[in-house]
């Protein structure tokens, strides 16, 4: 007898709907053959499902049995078939339900890694798999509890979470109700506990530095920060995501999707409505920042999407993994091409990164002796390349902190105050684009070049002057538009409609490298 149980494949942070086909009673060996180009990890699946079938109090099938993973020319990976497939041989050998059970099982995709016992255990993906179903039109989702909880965020599709087998079968047979997880309730609304949440109001002196991070995240611009150790660049750059905006529910559900798909679903304190910071070591692979491996996975650059990444010690990242951000930090978005698939991933990121001035991470002026030549420093400066600084809109010296300011007492701008203005300066930005017939730019770093001209219009003796600023510093045409983007920024927290001139001259101060500072 043959079963048909909705599921679904994930590529990339997607689901793509997949049949499962159960057929029982065939003749030969008993046993069960998985055809539909499964993994081993899937093939396994066999062995998982039967033996929680049995410890469930139900019989696996006594004869040869056939499961098929329908369309065939789809990979299909991971334990997630468990529990359709076991739901299928349940159908399809009558042990639940009557004929009316596969009219059932077409309302609901279903998805879930079972363990011998019967129990059900989290799957990636959970939030994609209700994404497709909603597309699909289907009644509902019906997953293992933990990954219900961040597919209940989805609006206009029920959500069932289920501990076991036995709970999903008698579920499906009408012998028991479950309740849809309301999305209100979800865990992932909780507010963040106070008592370990960052604020600006810990950072001791650095004000220029602080009004740089404020203007970079108001229109979403990259930041580098340049300084000795201790100067405060990483306690900084963990405290910007508290001064962005709140991610709306769109974005919140891209942000959970990306870390659904790889397996790292936010939890314990990260189980809320936040943007992302990630801060991977500076070992990294070029696969692990960027995404890939044999079948395409997200990296760090799309487990930020919606965030900040931030890159600690620059130089000290290899430079071929620094340049596979020159794309996804222009584009928004990475695409990623491997003979198992060709997937697009999100990568809308804000990058921090901070870097010393000199190898040995001190200069003159700090009142220590660097011993390094200039040619030492150029090499270690090199290591940054002139195009992936381009894409860096905003540098910024990090001076080192005074005893005075060490010892000050005096609390700085707290976070919440910051927020107003950057919150203040976003919603500028979001009715200017909104209004723009020729696409929607979410903040001032994603102008087009059309945007550019249109809003970033300025005076001749502006033009002039940056012109002189172009020349001296000998900059590339990316950064002369993203002078103009850092100064409708700047324009923007003063809540002022036209570019002015101190404006302007605050833009140009803010490409440290390219004067060339620490010569």
């Amino acid at each position: 007898m043959l079963a048909v149980v909705s599921s679904g494949a994930l590529i990339g942070v997607d689901a793509h709907a997949v049949q499962v086909e159960v057929n029982t009673g065939e003749a030969g060996e008993a046993k069960v053959f998985v055809v539909g180009l499964p993994d081993a990890a899937v093939k396994e699946s066999t062995d998982r499902v039967q033996a929680a079938m049995t410890n469930s109090g139900f019989r696996p099938p006594q004869t040869r049995s056939t499961v098929n993973l329908a369309p065939g020319n789809i990979r299909k990976e991971g334990p997630i078939y468990d529990l359709p497939i076991a739901l299928g041989m349940l159908a399809s050998t009558r042990q639940i339900g009557d004929e009316f059970i596969h009219e059932t099982f077409r309302k609901y995709l279903i998805a879930g890694e079972l363990s011998l016992s019967g129990a059900t255990r989290p799957v990636r993906g959970g939030l994609a798999m209700a994404i497709l179903a909603h597309k699909l039109g289907l009644d509902g989702v019906i997953l293992p509890n933990a990954s219900a909880e961040e597919a209940a965020l989805v609006q206009g599709i029920k959500v069932y979470g289920v501990k076991s087998l036995d709970e999903a079968a008698r579920f499906l047979t009408g012998e028991i109700e479950l309740t849809p997880m309301p999305s209100e309730q979800s865990p992932f609304r909780t507010p963040p506990d106070e008592e370990h949440r960052l604020d600006f109001a810990e950072v001791k002196g650095q004000h220029a530095v602080r009004r740089a991070v404020e203007i970079a995240v108001a229109g979403g611009h990259n930041l580098l920060m340049i300084g000795p150790p201790g100067s405060g660049k990483s306690m900084i750059s963990k405290r910007i995501p508290t001064i962005m905006p709140d991610p709306s529910l769109d974005e919140f559900l891209e942000i959970l999707a990306v870390h659904s798909a790889a397996g790292t679903s936010m939890n314990g304190e990260n189980r809320c409505f936040q943007r992302p910071f990630r801060s991977p070591h500076h070992t990294i692979s070029d696969v692990g920042l960027i995404g890939g491996g044999a079948h395409p996975g997200p990296g760090e650059i799309s487990l930020a999407h919606h965030g900040v990444l931030f890159l600690d010690e620059l130089p000290e990242f290899r430079r071929s993994t620094l340049e596979v951000m020159r794309q996804p930090l222009e584009d928004g978005n990475v695409t990623i091409s491997r003979s198992a698939a060709k997937v697009t991933l999100p990568a809308s990121i804000m990058l921090v990164a901070a870097m010393n001035p000199t190898p040995s991470g001190y200069t003159d002026k700090d009142g220590r002796r660097d011993g390094a030549t200039p040619a030492q420093i150029q090499r270690y400066r090199s290591r940054i390349s002139g195009p992936l600084l381009d894409r860096i809109d905003i540098h910024i010296e990090a001076p080192a902190l005074t005893f005075d300011e060490l010892r000050s007492q005096e609390p700085g701008e707290s976070s919440e105050s910051i927020r107003q203005r950057v919150v203040s300066a976003r919603n500028l930005q979001t009715s200017r684009f909104t209004s723009n017939r020729n696409g929607v730019s979410p903040c001032n770093a994603r102008m087009s070049h059309g945007q550019i001209r249109k809003h970033c219009a300025i005076e001749k003796e502006q033009g002039d002057l940056l012109q002189q600023a172009m020349e001296e510093l000998q900059l590339s045409a990316r950064a002369y538009d993203r002078i103009l983007k850092v100064a409708r920024t700047i324009a923007d927290l003063a809540n002022e409609e036209r570019i002015q001139t101190p404006h302007l001259l605050e833009a140009i101060q803010y490409r440290s490298l390219d004067r060339q500072v620490f010569y």
